[in-house]
């Protein structure tokens, strides 16, 4: 997942450089630029569909930090655990209807090794 994250942070960056080229909205891109985009794009949605193959996510649509979400139960709810590029570790979770803003730390019992 670290790798596909990794990937998807550094194509998305480079879509938005080109996005904010086009800073009229017009599309006033080179055909090498837009060619580019195009390319980006097909990149991204391959990263995408990766994730979504493992059951993740992709949650940070400016792509300024990777953060990923994927479904577990914890205490018989439907939760989201929710990872974030710059965490070594898989420590949070959060209710599907709250998001990011309702993140709660995973009980140290369930993330205690067998």
């Amino acid at each position: 997942m670290r790798k596909i994250v990794a990937d998807i942070l550094s194509v998305g960056r480079e879509l938005r450089s080109l996005w904010e080229q086009d800073r009229d909205g017009e599309l006033d891109l080179s055909s090498g630029e837009r060619r580019r985009a195009e390319e980006v794009v097909k990149e991204l949605e391959s990263y995408f569909r990766e994730l979504d193959q493992i059951g993740c996510s992709f949650r940070s649509p400016d792509f300024s930090l990777g953060l990923v979400d994927f479904p577990a139960v914890i205490e018989d709810q439907l939760v989201h655990l929710c990872w974030r590029s710059d965490e070594e570790e898989l420590l949070y979770y959060h209710d599907p209807r709250v998001g990011f803003a309702g993140r709660k730390r995973i009980p140290a019992e369930l993330l205690a090794a067998e």
